[in-house]
């Protein structure tokens, strides 16, 4: 996944491997006519195509990586696997949440969960910390015995989770409906949600508190949505919080398992994925999505094109620009902004996770609770005090990892890093940036392993291997132009954009993932269903019921 350096590594005993899951594309390779195209193998489009097979579809996903699943595949080096995005998962505990009956139904029960520790999360504010417990009743008594004073605020901040949590059912529902419907379903949602619903998160949280520490604590999870809560809408805050309030799990075998179990679904209607797969342009013709050119200048027609690639890409790199020039997604695109960019640390230590006492909770490190502050600092110097600082322990979350890795252990820290520190590396090619480069990177990194031995002192001198992702490296593997990570900045300007929706004004293209509803592998599987369902239209009914009603 990443274009990395490492300092004096130690050799790996295991041979190198990669994790490659999908068929690779050869234009010979392609069966027959399609139903739809779909562009991006993330997590939105995978849910999308296992959805339209589920009604019959022959659909056909194109992805430009080596290896399926977007920001839920995972990568190998030197005998040590990593995922790239899937740090956790909340609601999938039992079989009655939304999350799990539809990870459920696209990977046909194939999926398995492996609980983390009961407090799956652990905030620094500096020296002082508090832990995020499993249970909305643990989370509540953790938090009063914390801040007693505070016990009428907690309450009222836990009740309003739940409120935007039912209000998101109309706003979600309010994208798939005709323009027309979808107007007048707008003007009753505006009257009956509550006010805070799409608020910024720390206007909201300080009309329930003055407390700056709690509202610190409650909002340390930020970095899951890239916004600070100054920035935030309370909206994507709230749905965070609610999602992860039973606890956090991860998936037995790895965030690859997602993309190896999802795929027979969509083959099983002579669909397929392939990897290797680039596509070049959409193909229009009398003003509609006919089909898709691949780079290596084969057509493949369908009478429906779905992009998971973000708005940025579908409409300024995938469709011709006279055509954009002509609709409203050249004045829609100035609304929204790309959303925050990160390094990413991947560690290899060869011993097992026992043995190296790794936790299953992952660690949220603040210089202070003044959050946007401490940013503001770090943007404008970046020898100041990284802001925020992520660690999480994948091979100690997934059961399977000692028998699939003997003796071997991993950790990924995941700090914030603007697109414009390294834009000029660009246009070099990877892997061969340059020395003022993999400099740069061996200085975040031996900030970042700081941070590691501040917090578990015990495994300095015990990492075997690392490697440094950059913006660039996700722009260079997963097409996000400025490296971004969760699709479109999730302020509150971004919500009041009803053109976010799965059906565009171009007949016959769609667009699906994160940026139809909201970031995260549930908020984007949530939007492969969506765009489903619009074009499912009766049929997709029963399928919607048992997804979003149970």
């Amino acid at each position: 996944m990443t274009d990395a350096i490492h300092s004096q590594p130690k050799k790996s005993a295991l041979t190198p491997s990669t994790i490659r899951i999908g068929k690779r594309y050869r234009a010979n390779r392609l069966n027959g006519d399609y139903d739809a195209i779909i562009i991006g193998s993330g997590i939105g489009g995978l849910t999308a195509a296992a959805s339209l097979a589920s009604f019959g579809y022959k659909v056909v996903v194109f992805e430009q990586h080596y290896t399926a699943g977007g920001f839920t595949h995972s990568y190998c080096r030197n005998g040590y696997e990593w995922d790239v995005g899937v740090h956790y998962i909340g609601d999938v505990g039992v079989k009655t949440t939304l999350a799990r009956r539809l990870f459920d139904f696209i990977s046909n029960n194939q999926l398995q969960w492996q609980a983390m520790d009961s407090t799956y999360d652990r905030i620094y504010l500096g020296e002082d910390s508090f832990d995020l417990v499993a249970g909305r009743n643990n989370f509540r008594e953790n938090l009063i015995k914390r801040f007693p004073e505070e016990k009428d605020a907690i309450d009222e901040y836990l009740f309003r989770l739940g409120r935007v949590a039912d209000a998101m059912q109309h706003f979600t529902l309010e994208r798939m409906l005709p323009n027309v419907v979808a107007k007048a379903s707008r003007l009753v949602r505006e009257r009956t949600m509550p006010d805070y619903f799409n608020r910024p998160t720390r206007q909201v949280l300080e009309e329930l508190t003055s407390n700056q520490t709690l509202i610190a604590f409650l909002t340390g999870q930020w970095g899951d949505n890239g916004m600070p809560p100054a920035q935030s809408s309370f909206l994507i805050h709230a749905l965070i919080a609610k999602h992860y309030l039973y606890g956090g799990y991860y998936p037995v075998g790895g965030a690859s398992r997602m993309a190896e179990t999802i795929i027979p679904q969509i083959q099983k209607t002579g669909g397929e994925v392939f990897t290797y797969a680039a596509v070049e342009q959409i193909l229009i013709e009398q003003g509609k999505a006919v089909g898709v050119r691949m780079k290596d200048g084969t057509d493949v027609h369908a009478p429906i094109v779905i992009s998971n690639a973000g708005v940025f890409n579908t409409f300024n790199r995938l469709l011709p620009s006279a055509l954009v020039d002509k609709t409203p997604y050249a004045h829609r695109l100035q609304t929204v902004k790309p959303s925050m960019a990160s390094l990413c640390l991947y560690i290899g230590l060869q011993d097992t996770s026992d043995n190296l006492q790794l936790p299953k909770t992952n660690l949220w490190i603040y210089p202070s609770e003044r959050y946007e502050q401490d940013i503001d600092r770090f943007l404008a110097d970046p020898k100041q005090d990284i802001p925020l600082v992520y660690i999480s322990f994948p091979s100690a979350k997934d059961p399977t990892f000692n028998e699939r890795y003997p003796n071997r252990a991993t950790i990924e820290i995941v700090a914030p890093c603007p697109w414009e520190w390294v834009e000029q590396w660009a246009d070099k090619p990877w892997g061969k940036r340059g020395a003022d480069y993999d400099a740069l990177k061996e200085q975040f990194s031996q900030r970042l392993l700081e941070k590691l031995y501040q917090k578990l002192p015990h495994l300095r001198g015990k990492i075997d291997y690392y490697e440094l992702s950059t913006p660039l490296s996700t722009q260079f593997f997963c097409w996000y132009e400025k490296g971004e990570i969760y699709g479109l900045d999730h302020d509150p300007q971004r919500f009041e954009q009803n053109w976010l929706k799965p059906k565009t004004d171009i007949d016959g293209l769609y667009l699906t993932g994160q940026d139809v509803m909201t970031c995260g592998v549930v908020g984007a599987m949530i939007g492969g269903l969506m765009t489903a369902v619009t074009i499912g239209g009766l049929k997709a009914l029963p399928l919607a019921k048992k997804i979003f009603v149970g």
